[in-house]
């Protein structure tokens, strides 16, 4: 895996540098700024680039939303302190592929970022409720028309991802398929929904009212 560390603090960068190196994973390049960052993921093209919030010059989702447009194929996750719901949200918007706090144990920091190279959004129990509830008010009026042409696998995948399998080897066991017929059809509901990631597809599932909402907790 080769990634990209965006952050405005030095001793973080060699501290966050050092974690991934001893974990078999290359930095090809480190970032002081969003301008910098954009500049060097179009340089290097890394797998993931790990995308501070707040920093000089360009903010973290701005330059987020420049590099997921231009280099759609770069996964963007969110390495932050900021505790802020609406950045959790932007940055989903703004096509981020996960949204990590930076007090993670890095235990489980590798697992989800290790998903991130099979195309899993990396986003915590927690967040990943915040995301359910922030887009699962339906939109007034019919759903916009592409999600016309998905198939039933398709719808079938959707749901799952709605409910919370968003790993291709769950996924491919809940549908008896091959985890390369997952990649298929995920690749074909990105495209038909115009939306970059799995995080992406859930919101948009949950905000137009595609599938139903999981339950919640009635307490």
């Amino acid at each position: 895996m080769r990634v990209l560390i965006a952050d405005d603090h030095a001793l973080f960068r060699d501290g966050l540098r050092s974690l991934l190196e001893a974990h078999g994973v290359d930095v090809v390049a480190e970032a002081r700024n969003g301008r910098e960052a954009v500049d060097l993921a179009r340089i290097h093209h890394p797998d993931v680039v790990l995308m501070d919030l707040t920093m000089p010059e360009l903010g973290g989702l701005a330059a987020t939303r420049l590099i997921t447009a231009e280099l759609p194929e770069i996964a963007v996750v969110v390495l932050t302190a900021s505790e802020d719901d609406a950045d959790l949200f932007e940055a989903v918007k703004s096509g981020a592929q996960g949204f990590l706090p930076k007090d993670l144990e890095a235990r489980r920091f590798f697992e989800l970022l290790e998903g991130v190279t099979r195309g899993e959004p990396a986003l915590t129990p927690g967040l990943a409720r915040k995301v359910l509830a922030a887009f699962a008010r339906p939109e007034s009026g019919p759903a916009p028309q592409p999600t016309d042409a998905l198939t039933t696998r398709e719808r079938e995948v959707l749901e799952l991802l709605v409910q919370g399998i968003t790993s291709n080897r769950e996924l491919a066991d809940r549908l008896f398929v091959s985890e390369n017929t997952i990649k298929y059809h995920l690749r074909h509901i990105l495209d038909k929904l115009h939306v970059q990631n799995r995080a992406q597809v859930i919101a948009y599932a949950l905000r137009h009212g595609l599938v139903e909402r999981p339950d919640s907790d009635p307490s």
